[in-house]
């Protein structure tokens, strides 16, 4: 049995790297993302293309979402490790590739990647395994969420400088967690040095969804339900500003999914672009 099979990546991690796969093998280029390292880390079986959650067609939209707001997170990044931001946080960080397809720009900066232990290890090992290895300036940061552990301190004793601005990257994360744990989370970022930076995804309620992305919406609810992780918190994009604001943010801003499809998707001749169910918010400390 391969290294890669020794423990499997959490699934919701492995679906994101192999639809960005797809996105390069299957959609029409210009590419909005190019990523094949997530694939060659996540090592699927031969037949991984033939998986329900994988057909191009009725993934589209997810797909989408998924690339614009990765390509949206790297530009910002980008943008402020040019301002001096030499920190970068990743919550919940899955097979996360910026190091590997950017070292021009990561080796500039403190990356810190924080998952639970269990995918941390695979991540470790799959790195190691496939050449790419772990620069020093690369943190996979392990910490146990469900055993109560505290990811500033994991984060702190890593190496992080909580006197130093930073930016911090949680996507896909605050629909799982309630309305509080979602609270705490932003108080603690937020408490990090002034010219921090949060770039965080939300899952807007069902009836604010464009129609067509319903059925799969529902497809997708049903399946964390199925998982036992499911969806339990949703906010309107003024609602996760004005929290965001509540819990200690000096500025807010809702990047929604019509500015990310002009920006990434106009005129495209497949007619990719993302759905509105997980829009993005930008706060600053």
């Amino acid at each position: 049995m391969s290294d890669a099979r020794d423990a499997a990546p959490d699934h919701t991690a492995e679906r994101v790297a192999l639809w960005r796969a797809i996105h390069v093998e299957s959609d029409a280029a210009p590419h909005v993302l190019e990523d094949l390292v997530g694939l060659q880390l996540a090592a699927p079986d031969e037949n991984w293309r033939q998986r329900p959650d994988m057909n191009p067609e009725a993934t589209k939209r997810f797909r989408a979402s998924i690339l614009a707001r990765a390509r949206f997170i790297e530009y910002l990044v980008t943008e402020l490790a040019r301002r001096g931001v030499g920190q970068y946080v990743i919550l919940g960080a899955g097979i996360d590739t910026f190091a590997q397809r950017r070292p021009e720009i990561a080796s500039h900066l403190q990356i810190f990647e924080i998952d639970q232990p269990r995918m941390t290890e695979w991540k470790r090992r799959r790195l190691i395994a496939t050449g790419h290895g772990i620069p020093d300036w690369l943190h996979l940061v392990p910490v146990d969420f469900e055993a109560g552990a505290s990811w500033l301190d994991a984060l702190t004793a890593s190496g992080f400088d909580r006197a130093k601005p930073a930016i911090v990257v949680s996507t896909g994360v605050s629909m799982y967690l309630t309305r509080e744990a979602n609270a705490a989370t932003l108080r603690q970022i937020a408490s990090l040095a002034p010219g921090s930076t949060l770039a965080m995804t939300f899952m807007c309620p069902m009836e604010l969804a464009d129609e067509e992305d319903r059925p799969a919406r529902g497809w997708a609810e049903a399946g964390a339900r199925a998982a036992g992780t499911p969806f339990i918190t949703f906010f309107s994009p003024e609602e996760i500003v004005a929290f965001a604001r509540e819990n200690g943010f000096k500025d807010a801003t809702h990047v929604s999914a019509a500015t990310l499809n002009a920006r990434y998707f106009a005129g495209r001749s497949d007619g990719l672009k993302t759905s509105n169910s997980e829009e993005l918010v930008v706060a600053t400390t």
